[in-house]
């Protein structure tokens, strides 16, 4: 199909990081359960949550009781729940959870489920920060090791990056010539160091690969970190690759962003700027070299 609506939901937390990772997850599903009927009502074909949607940020505590909070992909019951609601309502259902694969060992996922309820596979955060203050993810994820790989949904071909993976190039470019059509970041941004980057990076993204790019945050401040990290922003937004932002979430509320793309864009964008035949990979060796 080429129009696809598409949907983007961002949402503040429910409780607070006092309570344990089993109530938090409780109360976040609750909370999105609402906004995904409301999807399917408006349409939407492919949703996509925040990172980590089912907790808190909880990255500024290095403290292991987080840990309990992971899940495994695809037998934890967050995905098998979100493939019941995905074949429900035909809906291709993007869910980034906290992934345990075993003891000891955890990622920052997200799980693609197609509109059949299947499962189609993961995608695992590739580039994992430590900056001060807060964003302690070294502590709690291991790099990502599942290269870039694009699922071939029911309604398009789609991408997932993860939040701090914007920031690097490469990624948005391995996936678009892996075949994307569309590509989602979800994210936890602050207001701060990356704020102005927030409408930058992506479009440009968008622009470079030919792409279309969702891009979520979440909102609000989380206790009992507010004061260390501040206001997460919101503002998601949708993307076209010509680089245009075409459809944005408020600063500060829950939210379900819905947006019907054309993906005819696509080819008209690539055949309008030719940037994959004027690729020199054949130069570009040395930046895999350093």
């Amino acid at each position: 199909m080429s129009k696809l609506k598409c949907g983007l939901i961002q949402m503040g937390l429910k409780g607070d990081g006092s309570m344990s990772p089993e109530k938090i997850r409780d109360l976040m599903i609750e909370a999105h359960i609402p906004m995904i009927e409301d999807a399917a009502k408006q349409g939407v074909k492919v949703l996509c949550f925040q990172e980590v949607f089912t907790q808190p940020y909880f990255c500024p505590s290095q403290d292991k009781k987080w840990y309990a909070a992971a899940e495994s992909i695809p037998d934890g019951p967050t995905v098998k729940l979100m493939q019941e609601y995905a074949k429900k309502h035909q809906m291709v259902i993007v869910v980034p959870i906290y992934e345990e694969e075993m003891s000891g060992v955890y990622y920052n996922t997200a799980a693609v489920i197609d509109a059949d309820g299947s499962f189609l596979g993961k995608y695992r955060k590739t580039h994992i920060p430590q900056v001060a203050p807060g964003f302690y993810e070294k502590f709690f994820f291991k790099p990502g090791n599942l290269g870039y790989p694009v699922f071939d949904t029911a309604y398009v071909k789609l991408g997932v990056y993860i939040c701090y993976d914007r920031h690097f190039p490469e990624g948005w470019r391995a996936l678009a010539l892996n075949g994307a059509e569309y590509i989602v970041n979800p994210s936890a941004t602050v207001a701060g160091l990356s704020k102005y980057l927030w409408e930058l990076e992506q479009p440009a993204s968008a622009a470079a690969n030919g792409v279309f790019i969702g891009a979520i945050n979440r909102v609000g401040t989380e206790e009992p970190w507010a004061k260390q990290m501040g206001e997460f922003y919101g503002s998601s937004y949708i993307v076209n690759p010509r680089g245009q932002i075409e459809a944005q979430a408020s600063y500060g509320d829950d939210e379900l962003l819905v947006h019907e793309i054309d993906l005819d864009m696509v080819r008209e964008v690539r055949d309008t700027w030719q940037f994959f035949r004027d690729r020199r990979s054949d130069l570009y060796g040395r930046l895999t070299d350093k």
